[in-house]
């Protein structure tokens, strides 16, 4: 309903120790799954390895389309046996959302099956395209994922002795396409993690500890035993997974995970010396609140983000609150820093799914009222600050507005705690086009009208950056930077090329 969809989420789990394990690792990645699902709800999958004995030359394979609950059943987890595994759950930018597009894709090669998953959107993979077809592999779409998964069994340039060379094979597509993603990639018995060079995805690594260590909870992750290994797009389901964050895998790194543990292979570096550019948006709208990057929650530098907002367009008024859930944390923050009191003055009904029935003309006058309700007696006779985290097509807001002035609100404002979208983006979330982002449309002050607010203001692309800045706690901080493209139309690899066939 706002118009921004992110990628994909990946997801890997390797068991530690003596095969086979005693670690259920399909269900592992299914929770995984579970707790990125807000990063892709058209379609999932989960490839499985043995890694040792007869059955290691094949995976298991399931995938299938709509949510995870509903895809992996028992009988289908019971498939599913394997010491290590990765997963993938998917929006698609694309049209073709077939089951022949779900991920991790597999592909059986002369050394043993290949299985990739993918988060991003290749930039200018020109070069990449070019030289997987001038090898002779045909490729059949026009999937960046199919490319990389082709790209990967391709032997490297420098050549290769003894069977395949996984790390310089996948530091070769990391040279031919700096951006972006993140990917996890099964053999036999490893997976690999990486990162692109620019940092723009994220990718993070967890610990699996045996569950008698609720005793001592405050023991760092790296003193405690590791029964094995996970690898995702967010931290945020490592705990219900029995992990523990370890770190992130850095930018342009590539890291093995083995049963007897994880080690960096190789770290490319970006081109030409540039700065990295790590997604400002995860921090805005994409991530779960309880995910960790940079060294700092998401949910803090979002609560940052309205203290900041609060100190530029601060107003006079009685309470705050905000759209849930998404507004709240830069609510809190509002709230805070303005010395007024936070109140919940909407409430959300949770089971309107996207089949709602299609509404007479009257209805949908009364638009996002069948979303949420009002709670009256804390907006009545009230001058009201209104908190969201973005505005994109501008179609919500309006009657969320009505609805709190039909409730009794004296005065509507609304504050956007992140800078107008004003660009599309290329490197993996599906922002619509220009022409349908409000925002370059219509001002602060044309949009206050015609949305029906007292007034209406963002948070600036400073102010964003300064937010998310403040407790950042990176390897090189010298080389950290944020790809801030739908919001200054500075792209960090360059505008894409058409594609040449």
């Amino acid at each position: 309903s706002s118009g921004l969809t992110h990628e994909c989420g990946v997801f890997g789990a390797i068991a530690t120790g003596e095969w086979p394990t005693q670690i259920d690792v399909a269900q592992v990645i299914c929770l995984g799954l579970v707790a990125l699902q807000h990063r892709g709800q058209e379609s999932a999958g989960i490839v499985t390895s043995e890694g040792i004995g007869p059955g290691a030359t094949n995976f298991n394979v399931h995938k299938g389309m709509g949510m995870i609950n509903n895809i992996f059943t028992d009988d289908s987890m019971k498939k599913l046996r394997g010491n290590l595994g990765i997963g993938h759950t998917r929006y698609s930018t694309s049209a073709a959302s077939e089951e022949v597009n779900c991920q991790p894709f597999v592909v059986h090669t002369a050394h043993g099956a290949l299985a990739v998953a993918h988060n991003g959107e290749l930039v200018n993979c020109e070069s990449l395209r070019k030289d997987v077809l001038s090898r002779g592999v045909g490729l059949s779409t026009h999937s960046d994922s199919e490319l990389i998964t082709q790209a990967l069994c391709l032997n490297p340039p420098e050549g290769e002795v003894n069977g395949p060379d996984w790390p310089a094979r996948i530091k070769h597509l990391m040279q031919l396409a700096p951006l972006s993603y993140s990917l996890v990639i099964m053999l036999k018995d490893k997976i690999y993690g990486v990162r692109d060079p620019y940092g723009n995805r994220p990718l993070c690594i967890g610990k699996i500890v045996p569950l008698t260590i609720g005793a001592y909870r405050h023991e760092k992750a790296d003193r405690l035993p590791a029964e094995g290994w996970v690898i995702s797009s967010e931290s945020c389901g490592f705990l219900s997974i029995g992990a523990r964050y370890v770190r992130e895998v850095q930018p342009g790194e590539i890291v093995e995970m083995t049963r007897d543990g994880i080690k960096t292979i190789d770290i490319v570096d970006c081109p030409e010396s540039r700065r990295h550019a790590f997604c400002i948006f995860e921090y805005v709208y994409f991530a779960r609140s309880d995910s960790i990057f940079e060294g700092q929650m998401v949910y803090s530098v979002r609560l940052q983000c309205g203290r900041q907002l609060a100190r530029e367009a601060g107003v006079v008024a009685d309470i705050v609150s905000s759209v849930p859930e998404s507004g709240t944390a830069a609510a809190h923050g509002f709230a805070r820093e303005a010395g007024l009191n936070f109140a919940e003055v909407l409430c959300k009904n949770r089971y309107v799914g996207r089949t709602f029935i299609q509404p007479s003309t009257r209805l949908r006058q009364l638009g996002v009222a069948k979303k949420f309700g009002a709670l009256s007696e804390n907006v009545a006779g009230k001058r009201l600050v209104l908190i969201d985290d973005s505005i994109v097509r501008g179609n919500t807001i309006g009657p969320i507005i009505k609805l709190l002035r039909d409730a009794g609100a004296l005065e509507v404002h609304i504050r956007i705690a992140s800078p107008p979208l004003l660009y599309p983006c290329y490197m993996g979330i599906n922002i619509p086009t220009r022409e349908e982002l409000i925002a370059n449309k219509l001002n602060a002050e044309e949009l206050a009208k015609y949305v029906g607010a007292d007034s209406l203001a963002y948070l600036s692309v400073e102010g964003l950056k300064k937010a998310v800045q403040l407790n950042m706690d990176v390897k090189k901080p010298e080389a950290a930077g944020h790809c801030t493209a739908c919001l200054t139309g500075d792209y960090p690899g360059g505008l894409p090329e058409d594609l040449e066939w």
